[in-house]
Order: C-alpha cells, then sequence, then structure tokens
C-alpha cells in the first residue's frame, strides 16, 4: 500500500518551489525535447519544470519497490494537470529508439540509467547529457563517457554550489537527520567528520550551527588521540572500489572511539565489516554502492527541485551551444552552472577547461 505524500509535497507547494527555481535560473528550455524521468516523491517535479519551462518533454519511468508505473503516471499527470502543462509531457514505460533520436537533452535520471553506448548511439549529433550532480560525483556505471567522446555528445556537471542553485547548504541539515535518525542528537554532541571532497565545510557547519564538537579529517589516522568520548563518526568520503573503511580503520574505531556510531552518509562502508567488528552503523540496510546513506529527498523536495533545476540548466546553456556549433561543454563552465569532467575522465572541453 502506497504511503502518504509528507505535507511539504502537496502541489501548491512543489510548483511554487519549482517556480522559484526556474526564476533564479532563469531556464528556458522552449524548442527544446527534454528525455528524462517521471518518478516519485520530490523527482515527480522533473518533468513539469522542463514543461513549464516550455520543452516538449519524454519521461520515462518504471515500477520499483517505491511505487508501481501506475502511481508514478498519475501522481505526474496529476501534477501537470495543476501546472496546465499536460500537453507537453509524454510518459513511457520502455525507452524506445526513436524517443532517444528526438531528445536535444537527456537526463542521467534514475530511469534512464545507464546511459551506454547502445542509447549514445541512437542520440542526434547535437544531443548533451547534463549529470544531475557535481561533476567530479561521477559514477563509471551511470553513463559511458567514451560513447559520449566518440559521437562528440556534451557531458557536464551540475555546478550545485552556484547561487541560484545552491544545494550544498542543504548538506548540512542532511548529515543531522541522518545521525537523529542513528540516534545521536547532535547536539551536545562529539562528532567526527570523514570526508575528503567539497562536502566537508557544509556538512561541518551544519553539525557546529545545531551545537555539534567536530573534528573534521580525510582520513581516521589523522585524529588519533585527538578526541574522546566520541558519539558518531560520519563518514562522507569518496566511494571507490574498496571500502573506505579498511580493516585497521574498523579496529581503531573499536578500541578508540567505543560506542561511537559509524553513519554511512557517502563513500561505501561494508555493513557485514561493521557488524562482525561490533561497530554500531547506521543505515542499517543495504546502499547502492557508489550512493549516498541519505538522498536530498529525505529532508523534502527543495534540495532536489534547485539540483533538478540546475541541471536542466546546464542542458539548457548546452544544447544552445550545441545548435550554434560550439563547445557545449565550454559553454557550460563559462555560464557557471555546469561543470567540465575531471581530467582523469580523459573528457574536458576543446579548450581544456
Amino acid at each position: 500500500m502506497t504511503q502518504p505524500s509528507p505535507p511539504g509535497l502537496n502541489p501548491v507547494r512543489l510548483l511554487r518551489q519549482a517556480l522559484k527555481a526556474s526564476q533564479r535560473c532563469s531556464l528556458d528550455l522552449k524548442d527544446l525535447t527534454v528525455l528524462t524521468e517521471a518518478a516519485n516523491g520530490p523527482y515527480v517535479i522533473t518533468p513539469i519544470m522542463a514543461a513549464i519551462a516550455g520543452a516538449k518533454v519524454f519521461a520515462i519511468t518504471r515500477s520499483t519497490r517505491y511505487g508501481s508505473f501506475q502511481e508514478i503516471q498519475q501522481a505526474t499527470v496529476k501534477l501537470a494537470a495543476v501546472a496546465g502543462v499536460s500537453n507537453r509531457i509524454e510518459i513511457f514505460e520502455a525507452l524506445s529508439k526513436e524517443t532517444i533520436a528526438q531528445a536535444d537533452i537527456i537526463t542521467n535520471s534514475g530511469h534512464l540509467r545507464p546511459i551506454d553506448a547502445d542509447m549514445v548511439a541512437v542520440m542526434k549529433a547535437t544531443a548533451v547529457v547534463p549529470l544531475m550532480y557535481e561533476a567530479w560525483e561521477l559514477r563509471d556505471s551511470d553513463v559511458d563517457v567514451e560513447a559520449c567522446l566518440r559521437r562528440g555528445i556534451g557531458i557536464a556537471g551540475t555546478n550545485e554550489r552556484h547561487p541560484a542553485i545552491d544545494v550544498f547548504s542543504f548538506l548540512g541539515v542532511m548529515a543531522l537527520k541522518l545521525l537523529m535518525e542513528a540516534g545521536v542528537p547532535v547536539y551536545g554532541s562529539n562528532i567526527i567528520l570523514l570526508c575528503d571532497n567539497p562536502f566537508a565545510s557544509f556538512i561541518e557547519n551544519g553539525l557546529r550551527r545545531a551545537g555539534a564538537t567536530v573534528s573534521t579529517a580525510s582520513q581516521l589516522a589523522a585524529l588519533r588521540g585527538d578526541t574522546e568520548d566520541v558519539d558518531a563518526i560520519l563518514v562522507a568520503l569518496r566511494p571507490r572500489k574498496e571500502p573506505v573503511l579498511n580493516q585497521a580503520d574498523l579496529h581503531s574505531i573499536r578500541c578508540l572511539f567505543p560506542g561511537a556510531v559509524v553513519a554511512r552518509f557517502w563513500g561505501d562502508v561494508n555493513p557485514v565489516q561493521l557488524a562482525a567488528a561490533g561497530i554500531p552503523f547506521w543505515p542499517a540496510g543495504d546502499i547502492v554502492p557508489g550512493h549516498m546513506g541519505i538522498l536530498p529527498s529525505a529532508i523534502g523536495p527543495d534540495a532536489v527541485i534547485r539540483l533538478q533545476c540546475g541541471g536542466l540548466k546546464v542542458g539548457e546553456v548546452m544544447a544552445a551551444a550545441a545548435r550554434r556549433g560550439h563547445d557545449p561543454i565550454e559553454a557550460a563552465v563559462i555560464s557557471g552552472f555546469g561543470q567540465a569532467l575531471p581530467v582523469d575522465s580523459a573528457y574536458t572541453c576543446k579548450s581544456g577547461i
């Protein structure tokens, strides 16, 4: 049975927040075709927002444990009617070559992943792929970058720290929710933050403002002897092929920080190893490799709306440049909304940005 939606996801508020985000980004998708997903929860807004901005939208969805195809379709159609954009959105359960070939902008959203070589092969030459996250967060399993490179398909990340998007400012709130769900109240708590990426200052500031004492480092070894009575270790490390905490780390946690809860914010931490070491951790269930232990949607729709709007804006900028025969990645970077992929991905704009 489908759970009732939180009241903060009511249509009036969703559409108001979507319009605010669109205005901040000056989102304009007129004369463009967008291929994205139809999803549940806050992600229902993505095709609606693209249509409000003037796009023709193809939305792909499928049944998941969070909702059936029919339920997601119904929610999307209902919100589209409220927004007055029903005539601009088509919803499909299966992705066809014909649909892909018509799209100017193709988001790397969940129901479209993976964007593989077969999918890239039928894209129009001027199609672009905006990543709905920052470039350095790219997962190899999401997009076949080499296939995009061979076909000259523009692909760029979304600058989540752009003032008009400002998604990173929600990271601290997400950390608070994760810790409180784990039984750590944050206020008056001693917390170790393990973070080796741009999330660090945003998470740390959020925890401090909530009354926590925070020690931050990129690796556990740097903190030995510097902390005591630790309540939680928040892990926000970039995922890699092996678990981000090795056996030596687990031994140190058990011996030096007894009772500390390992909060799995980001970075793959093996729950079987944590349990075997007798270390309390949260979330308790499995997390898809490379994904976060808490999603922006867990704290309401606002961060999701900002992010989806930002990704669509990156698509807008790249699509306009591609149509003019210009470098779409360079255009995205110069606009401030987009980010080129890291140089080690071998996929940057022609100017080398």
